[in-house]
């Protein structure tokens, strides 16, 4: 009888442990890869070919607003003969392959977790060509979608209490900022919060920034071509240099890029550049998101730079990005 009990009772379990569609519902291993970095599988040969060219070309386009040349994705590859084992943990892979039909299509948690797999299917390999040509933006973007959703759950992980700042109160939002950041500033109108770069998910020497601001609405049509005029301003009155006269400003001779982006659901212009400090050598990249809140009448401002000589640092402004797009209107 007690054999019994115990052979049905692993017949429940054995049972309990498939899912509705008949798989295993068991735990997936962590992936594995940094952020801004991709696996593509398809043929060596391919690689070297006219194909591999293509994904070169479109996936080393360099990132607007670096002092480096960056590029958009870190892009390595593998033979499908390879992709197995522990390879198939891989975060961020894209699998070229040919079939009778155009497309493109998303498989995410396969094999591990948080893991995405880009599927590139068209017919012939000029085809393929054409594909990453046209469409390699799309696929790009479905990258960096889900490289901001996992550093944002890293930070939900370390989350400061943002509540206890006042221009996060008196502004009314909510943000996802990681602990490692420090108090600069908080008068109720302006906030800086300063994170040495010696841990988190980029690590190197400098600081990262946060700017917090609003300003009032006055004509949306000028929000953008005044984006520069107004962190100038803001960069002179709240962003000292070492000396007097000293203070950040946008670099002249670099013509920062604004795009259309969305924050929450509102309109925003997003537009990366390059500061300067005034009189002073000091300089680095920066992200600006102005949103458009209407309903508060006002121009929100969420700003990000860098401060990392000598070092790559797409990296980190990914960081800043990822923080940006957590805000919240309450």
């Amino acid at each position: 009888m007690n054999k019994l009990i115990v052979l049905f009772a692993l017949i429940f379990i054995s049972i309990s442990c498939k899912t509705e569609g008949g798989k295993s519902n068991y735990v997936l291993p962590t992936s594995t890869g940094n952020t801004n970095k991709i696996l593509v599988v398809m043929k060596g040969n391919d690689w070297e070919g006219k194909i591999g060219d293509e994904i070169r070309t479109v996936f080393g386009e360099h990132q607007v607003g670096l002092p480096q040349p960056e590029t958009l994705l870190s892009v390595s590859q593998i033979d499908p003969v390879g992709y197995k084992g522990f390879v198939r943990n891989s975060k961020a892979v894209l699998i070229i392959r040919e079939g009778e039909q155009e497309k493109i299509a998303v498989e995410k948690n396969k094999y591990a977790s948080p893991q995405i797999l880009v599927y590139a299917t068209a017919k012939g390999k000029d085809g393929l060509v054409n594909l990453i040509r046209n469409r390699g933006k799309e696929i790009i973007q479905l990258f960096k979608d889900e490289d901001i959703k996992f550093a944002q759950n890293i930070f939900k992980k370390e989350k400061i209490d943002e509540t206890k700042f006042k221009t996060i109160k008196n502004l009314g939002i909510s943000l996802t900022i990681p602990k490692r950041f420090n108090l600069v500033e908080d008068n109720g109108e302006f906030l800086w919060l300063r994170q040495h770069l010696k841990s988190g998910i980029a690590r190197g020497d400098g600081t990262n920034n946060i700017l917090v601001y609003s300003y009032p609405l006055e004509d949306e049509s000028k929000v953008a071509d005044n984006i520069t005029t107004m962190r100038d301003v803001i960069g002179e009155k709240y962003i000292p240099g070492s000396k007097e006269g000293m203070y950040m400003i946008t670099e002249q001779a670099y013509t920062p890029f604004t795009y259309d982006a969305e924050i929450d659901g509102k309109k925003t212009y997003e537009t990366r550049g390059k500061w300067e400090v005034k009189n002073d050598f000091m300089a680095g990249p920066f992200i600006n998101y102005s949103i458009i809140d209407k309903e508060n009448n006002r121009v929100l401002v969420f700003e990000g730079f860098t401060y990392a000589p000598s070092v790559n640092k797409r990296d980190f402004v990914f960081e800043l990005e990822a923080i940006a797009k957590s805000l919240k209107i309450n």
